[in-house]
């Protein structure tokens, strides 16, 4: 059973913050960074009723880059769309049949989209091969103007998002629009061309160009959704840095049994068993755990079980013995035994140290980040 301990309780088991599941943020009782709904309503209007617009020009037109970035621009809105559901589900937090509330719904739907986005794929090449075959008679001048509106509408789509570019939700939805205006500026040029005179080839081989950004977003979409479905380790996480992080804390010996998985894009947990050398100073020692994992690896759902390990004396359980009793050791009252009753200055020096630094680093990371977007 693992419990809350302060600074007046020696911990016997496990330990385990309930209230906040840490010191970072999350949509499903972490306090998540909240997506500006208003901002991805409008980009899903946008993009979803335009997509509906050029699907049907391309089939006027007979022109697969049109339809092809109208299937682009439907795998964008329709991860918009999910990224706006998942927002409002999220907010009914952790129940009892959801103790980890409800943050995956998003990453469901993202890989439900992927699966299909690989049949519109192999869809389009299809037809690209099969026009490369038999070129068929496109309206230039059609497939011109309805990009170009396309065009249009996703630098207004790309506007919106970018006022929000702190959410990172909203970052990488702006990520997927950006390829829609490639898709747009490319079924302008096939148009162009087309319109201009040159051979109507132009059309499936942009089309194809379409697949390639699609087939690309779709495998992220995948990879990204998998990482998370089957519990893999954070993005631009490592396992052994983890470890070694743990073990470089003041009074931890060692960490075994570590597992650490993402529960949802942007947050990470971490499971594992630390043993140490001064009980007394767990509460410290675990805060310095918390801070450093929150602000170093974005980890911010912590479960640790401490493990007491004998001091350097060797003799007897440290935690069952007073220096008095260890006496007769060799060694008198080794380190072990002092962590039992006190927690030295030494070391609340240490731990409080490497908190500080941690928060320091993490501020000029931030300030960094800050300074860069500003400068876009």
């Amino acid at each position: 059973m693992s419990e809350r301990h302060t600074d007046g309780d020696m911990p016997q088991t496990a330990s385990h913050d309930y209230t906040g599941h840490g010191r970072g943020d999350s949509a499903w009782g972490h306090a998540a960074e909240k997506t500006k709904k208003s901002v991805l309503g409008v980009a899903v209007g946008l993009t979803l009723t335009f997509s509906f617009i050029e699907l049907l020009g391309g089939l006027w037109s007979n022109s697969l880059a049109l339809i092809g970035d109208a299937g682009h621009m439907v795998t964008d809105s329709a991860s918009l769309l999910f990224a706006l559901i998942a927002n409002l589900i999220a907010q009914r937090g952790a129940d009892r049949d959801h103790s980890f509330g409800h943050g995956r719904v998003e990453v469901l739907a993202a890989f439900v989209n992927g699966i299909v986005m690989l049949g519109v794929v192999v869809w389009l090449f299809w037809e690209a091969f099969g026009r490369i075959s038999n070129p068929e008679p496109v309206s230039g001048f059609s497939v011109m103007a309805i990009a170009a509106i396309g065009l249009v509408i996703n630098l207004g789509v790309a506007w919106s998002l970018s006022r929000d570019k702190k959410n990172v939700n909203t970052r990488a939805a702006l990520l997927h629009v950006m390829g829609d205006l490639l898709g747009s500026v490319a079924a302008i040029a096939a148009g162009a061309v087309i319109w201009m005179g040159g051979p109507a080839i132009i059309d499936p081989i942009l089309s194809m160009l379409v697949g390639v950004m699609l087939l690309h977003a779709t495998y992220e979409i995948l990879r990204d959704a998998s990482r998370v479905l089957l519990d893999g380790v954070p993005e631009g996480v490592e396992l052994d840095d983890v470890g070694r992080f743990l073990e470089e804390i003041p009074s931890v010996r060692h960490v075994h049994d570590l597992h650490v998985w993402t529960m949802s894009p942007g947050h990470g947990a971490i499971q594992c068993h630390v043993q140490i050398e001064s009980p007394a100073c767990w509460p410290k020692i675990l805060d310095a755990i918390r801070t450093g994992l929150h602000d170093r690896f974005g980890i911010d759902h912590v479960t640790v079980q401490p493990e007491w390990v004998l001091g350097e004396t060797g003799c007897g359980d440290a935690c069952d013995c007073t220096c008095e009793e260890k006496a007769g050791c060799d060694g008198g009252c080794g380190k072990g035994a002092r962590g039992c009753t006190t927690c030295s200055s030494e070391l609340v020096a240490a731990l409080d140290e490497r908190i500080e630094r941690a928060e320091r680093d993490l501020r000029l990371k931030e300030e960094a980040e800050e300074a860069g977007r500003s400068g876009d």
